[in-house]
């Protein structure tokens, strides 16, 4: 079968397509033939190598998982022994991220626990574009952030990945929310619901009088003080990305805030999850969350796809085609 291999970290000069051995399901595992897949930062980190602590994680001098690729849509092919949730046929969609990633390839085999059935109304790009961005907005508001409806909360990065879902998500809990983003993309933001949407080019937010109950932080360069200043007196910033800087302040100063005060600040990585998973599934069956495609690249354009996320101006998602 064909797959992008990366052995070594560095740019996406370095990833090739290659021919590899199709994998065999093992006991509980399911074999799918995947038919898209999406790009997260996730997968910037683990084909650069960077930050260095990630390598501890994912290899300290080469890729311990040589083949990218974490959020996937396709057809169950096959089913090893014990798997009893798929069949042959099933149209699923899923995280690889916890379980060898692995999914820029035209096939892969993982545990049963790490798939769902894929929602009927999306189409196999739709649905890679979900997972990890999706399920990333869905933990940092809910819980990291302990979103409430009725708060006010603001999404910095409004129009990225994760950015498109939290609005929506956010929407769906009741809250009233403003979506922060480049004149360009004002109105996606519109179309996806935001309550109000600023303009970062024209308007610093955090030198306004309006104060937010909830602030996610997707995307940005502001300090943490900047932040804060924004924040309701019992407010909480969750920091999911943005510049080095800002997370390093997260990290190790966040904590710091949250103990000296009412404030809470604070950083959080996803993890994978099944739970959280269906979930998506459900609000999207629902209407009331749908994903964002930026860009649709074929398999052999991986590096190319790789190389335009890099810039950080996706619109939405960017989507591999299988």
């Amino acid at each position: 079968m064909k797959a992008i291999v990366s052995n070594k970290y560095g740019s996406p000069d370095l990833l090739e397509l290659a021919e590899v051995e199709k994998p065999i399901p093992g006991n509980n595992q399911v074999l799918v033939k995947i038919h898209a897949a999406s790009l997260n930062f996730g997968n910037l980190v683990l084909l650069k190598g960077e930050p260095f602590l990630a390598r501890f994680a994912f290899g300290l001098f080469k890729p311990k998982y040589p083949i990218p690729g974490g959020d996937i849509a396709g057809q169950v092919e096959a089913v090893g022994k014990g798997v009893t949730q798929f069949q042959p046929g099933d149209d699923v969609f899923g995280d690889l991220s916890g379980s060898g990633w692995s999914g820029f390839a035209e096939y892969v085999s993982v545990p049963e626990q790490a798939l769902v059935l894929k929602p009927a109304n999306l189409s196999y790009e739709e649905a890679a574009a979900v997972p990890m961005a999706g399920v990333t907005a869905l933990q940092g508001l809910r819980d990291k952030g302990k979103i409430q409806a009725g708060q006010k909360v603001l999404i910095n990065g409004a129009s990225g990945g994760v950015g498109t879902f939290a609005v929506q998500i956010a929407k769906s809990y009741g809250a009233e929310v403003t979506g922060v983003c480049s004149t360009r993309n004002l109105e996606i933001l519109e179309s996806l619901g935001a309550d109000f949407c600023l303009d970062y080019t024209k308007e610093d937010f955090t030198q306004n009088a309006q104060k937010y109950d909830l602030i996610l932080g997707v995307n940005g360069h502001y300090p943490l003080s900047a932040y804060k200043r924004s924040l309701n007196p019992n407010g909480i910033f969750v920091h999911v990305g943005g510049s080095g800087a800002q997370m390093f302040q997260a990290m190790f100063l966040g904590p710091w805030i949250s103990m000296t005060g009412n404030k809470k600040m604070g950083t959080f990585l996803q993890r994978p999850n099944r739970k959280d998973l269906i979930y998506m599934k459900e609000l999207i069956e629902a209407g009331k969350v749908h994903p964002v495609i930026d860009r649709s690249y074929k398999l052999s354009e991986v590096p190319e796809a790789f190389r335009y996320f890099e810039e950080g101006h996706a619109q939405g998602k960017v989507v591999i085609r299988i």
